[in-house]
């Protein structure tokens, strides 16, 4: 993915990876460990790459890690409230394309900034079909 060997942020493997955490059977009040980058393959990103945005995601607290580093394994519980929110916000792949445009359309963009920008498009998307502005 990268050929210099630095590590930048991709929101579209940090989405995946959050969708993929979601999907996973945990019960209430148990988790996942050790979790590592192997255990979540996606198709064109390498091992350290995973494990990089992994970090992220934990350094975003938008999931629950007790202990570990994705590289040798974390306790995996559950998405965060804040990984909830952010995730619902960016989950209809329409509304994540539309989001990430916008967002590069003017010039960069946050996690914060990309949730705050999917809400308006989906808030957008009620009022066309409801009428309702939110």
């Amino acid at each position: 993915m990268h050929s210099d060997g630095k590590m930048k942020r991709d929101m579209d493997l940090i989405r995946q990876l959050l969708l993929r955490l979601e999907a996973m059977d945990i019960r209430p009040r148990n988790s996942i460990s050790p979790l590592t980058a192997q255990d979540i393959p996606v198709d064109g990103y390498t091992e350290d790459e995973i494990a990089y945005h992994l970090d992220l995601i934990i350094e975003a607290r938008l999931i629950e890690n007790h202990n570990g580093q994705p590289a040798i394994g974390i306790t995996f519980t559950r998405l965060s409230w804040e990984g909830h929110d952010f995730l619902d916000s960016i989950r209809s792949l329409d509304v994540w394309q539309k989001t990430k445009s916008d967002a590069a359309a003017a010039g960069g963009f946050t996690v914060d900034l990309l949730k705050s920008l999917a809400l308006a498009i989906v808030k957008s998307q009620i009022k066309t079909h409801t009428g309702l502005e939110i």
